[in-house]
């Protein structure tokens, strides 16, 4: 891996191999998290049962809160308050945003998911994760910006029926603490991202309906 900004820093500490650890640990989380997740819960509730999973596998520190986000508040980006305590419905859809770390490195992993048969629900929650494969796909093969990433996945997302919430732009991670290197978004950095060391994050919204759908894994 050739480091051409500071914005791709790291610990003394980063390991590629660890990092592709703690970002399997990290899905293992949200898998789990996902399958206790079921209609008549609260999204406070589904917080709670979240928070024990973590216990209970033995991860006990994470570098962002576990954040799971019911119906409309799936149109929220991570900074954003709940609105209300809603439950989750038999036709509905929800996410789960899970960052763990995993022997001093930083996974950060995200998915949606539906309850029931809505079909715009369903479309849309496996919309984002193609969308996610499209934009990876394209970072793999021609070697375009972070900036161009984003560029990429707004028209792509409009050609798909959907619109992209560009509130959002990915991130660093690395060895724990990646905060100390001020990287700022994957969506404002002007070269190619390095393999390892970035989160892209896709969220779109329903065009028409209050609801939306999101997506995160490491760039590797």
């Amino acid at each position: 891996m050739s480091i051409i900004s500071s914005e791709e820093a790291v610990g003394p500490a980063y390991d590629l191999s660890s990092m592709k650890l703690a970002q399997q640990v990290t899905w293992r989380v949200i898998e789990g998290i996902a399958a206790k997740i079921h209609p008549g819960l609260k999204e406070s509730q589904a917080q709670a049962i979240g928070k024990e999973l973590l216990s209970d596998m033995g991860i006990d520190h994470a570098w962002h809160p576990l954040l799971i986000r019911f119906g409309a508040n799936t149109l929220k980006i991570f900074k954003d308050r709940s609105e209300g305590d809603p439950v989750l419905g038999e036709d509905d859809i929800f996410f789960i945003d899970m960052g763990a770390v995993w022997k001093g490195h930083e996974g950060d992993a995200g998915a949606t998911f539906t309850t029931g048969t809505d079909p715009e629900m369903r479309a849309c929650a496996s919309a984002v994760k193609d969308l996610f494969s499209n934009v990876e796909d394209y970072w793999r093969r021609s070697g375009a910006s972070g900036q161009e990433l984003y560029d990429y996945a707004e028209k792509t997302a409009a050609g798909m029926g959907w619109v992209l919430n560009l509130d959002i732009k990915g991130h660093r991670v690395s060895d724990f603490p990646h905060a100390i290197y001020k990287a700022g978004d994957l969506g404002d950095f002007g070269h190619r991202p390095n393999s390892g060391l970035w989160i892209l994050e896709i969220q779109i919204a329903h065009p028409t309906r209050p609801f939306g759908a999101f997506y995160e894994d490491l760039l590797v």
